[in-house]
């Protein structure tokens, strides 16, 4: 399974952005899939996933009310809309995708990970 993440950008703060991860494969819709975050000298963290069906949700505290993830299975892609952004969600975004379905927080879970798309949000 190979992931592409596209969307990312540079937005003022109180802006919005739409991440895309599409996947190569029809593995996808079994595999729970997840946004991770990195930001300069920091380690990744988790800020959003979803199971298999898109039935669960799962989002860091830090990210609640303010991102949207979604998935369409049909199209083997997954979405993070992203409103009210704050310079602190500058980061490099990763998607990634895991075999076990669920919207897992833990990156040891995941099992495919995507390149990584630079947002800059500007104060």
């Amino acid at each position: 399974v190979q992931l592409q993440a596209s969307g990312g950008g540079l937005v003022q703060a109180g802006g919005s952005l739409r991440l895309s991860c599409a996947s190569s494969g029809r593995a996808f819709s079994a595999y729970g899939m997840g946004w991770f975050r990195q930001a300069p000298g920091a380690e990744r963290e988790f800020v959003a996933a979803i199971n298999w069906s898109g039935s669960l949700k799962y989002y860091a505290d830090s990210v609640k009310g303010r991102f949207t993830i979604s998935r369409d299975n049909a199209k083997y892609m997954i979405d993070l809309q992203m409103n009210s952004l704050k310079p602190e969600d500058t980061a490099v975004y990763y998607c990634g995708g895991g075999r076990y379905g669920r919207e897992s927080t833990r990156m040891d879970e995941y099992d495919y990970w995507g390149q990584g798309t630079q947002v800059t949000v500007s104060s």
